[in-house]
């Protein structure tokens, strides 16, 4: 029996990274190579007609998993019946502008269109939030869409976990494949911590960790966690425009993990609702490593945290309390 489709919703369709990203999910690179969907894209009324080209090439590439596409710009018809929703739309941050005035556009934005997911999205919609600042922008949506439960409810930190991942691939000149475990903790943001303390390689002699293979503990406590940190703004000033492609492939990894698993003995990274774990205060989206089963993700327990981890985990989580607060003060 053929599967039913899904209804994928990606906002900011006509962007960059949508442009990217809706082909993969066509290509069943989201869902698997035998998962029909239906793709709904929504945009602002400015991008409708580049909306428009995006809906013509898609229908021009064939795809043969593609079972519809809807191209709109009223969020009513977007969210209405989705089962995966891939928040990429939001307003970024211009020259000249302080946070608050970013924060406060988001706020706005997120209100909108969590109201819309709340009253027509699929019972048990997943969302994934990509716009910066992503975990903030994802507890808003939370606040404004209540019947969605919150472990629906998450943002992107995989694209920072495959950076780190890259990273430690080129560094030991070994398969990216090879490398698992990689942690980020906390925020979308340059405090975010990308921790290798319980990563390993798989090497012809079974498993062995990262520390002791990379064997410079300076380079994995400074360049390597500036590296990621920063990478982002690295390709803005290599391509003069951000990065797209990895972000389109990592929300694809992000939504394939949760809905189809994680592989045993591997955790991935991403932005859920704290519940405590790691004193953590609960009430923040913040990046913990989980394992995704049977459509449901688990944050990682007992893991050690050493005192500079500690010293991490603390300041990430205090930049989210203040971004919290700041989203908060934008809504009254």
């Amino acid at each position: 029996m053929a599967k039913e489709p899904v209804r994928v919703l990606v906002t900011g369709a006509a962007g960059q990274i949508g442009y990217a990203l809706v082909p993969m999910i066509a290509r069943g690179i989201m869902l698997g190579p035998d998962q029909p969907v239906i793709l709904h894209m929504l945009d602002i009324p400015p991008a409708a007609e580049a909306l428009n080209g995006v809906k013509m090439e898609l229908v021009d590439a064939a795809f043969p998993l593609l079972k519809g596409v809807v191209a709109t710009t009223d969020a009513v018809e977007a969210c209405t019946g989705v089962s995966v929703a891939v928040m990429v739309g939001g307003f970024p941050r211009k020259e000249g502008m302080e946070r608050k005035d970013v924060m406060s556009k988001n706020v706005s934005i997120y209100k909108a269109q969590a109201s819309a997911l709340e009253k027509y999205a699929a019972p048990n919609c997943k969302v994934l939030v990509v716009a910066n600042p992503a975990n903030t922008n994802a507890l808003i949506l939370k606040e404004f869409a209540p019947s969605i439960p919150e472990k629906n409810i998450t943002c992107l930190t995989r694209l920072d976990h495959n950076r780190a991942l890259g990273q430690i691939s080129e560094r030991l000149n070994v398969q990216v494949s090879d490398v698992k475990n990689v942690i980020i903790w906390g925020n979308h943001s340059s405090t975010q911590y990308p921790d290798v303390t319980h990563a390993t390689i798989k090497t012809p002699e079974g498993e062995k960790p990262v520390p002791a293979l990379v064997n410079d503990d300076a380079w994995l406590k400074g360049e390597f966690i500036s590296t990621v940190q920063q990478r982002g703004a690295a390709i803005i000033k290599a391509r003069k425009l951000s990065s797209a492609l990895s972000a389109a492939s990592s929300a694809c990894d992000h939504i394939r993990d949760w809905v189809l698993g994680t592989p045993e003995g591997t955790w991935v990274s991403m932005g859920v609702y704290s519940d405590g774990s790691y004193n953590v205060p609960a009430g923040l989206i913040y990046s913990f490593p989980v394992t995704c089963s049977g459509g449901e993700w688990k944050i990682v327990q007992g893991l050690s945290i050493d005192e500079f981890s500690r010293g991490k985990l603390d300041a990430t989580a205090a930049e989210l309390a203040e971004e919290k607060a700041l989203a908060y003060s934008c809504l009254s």
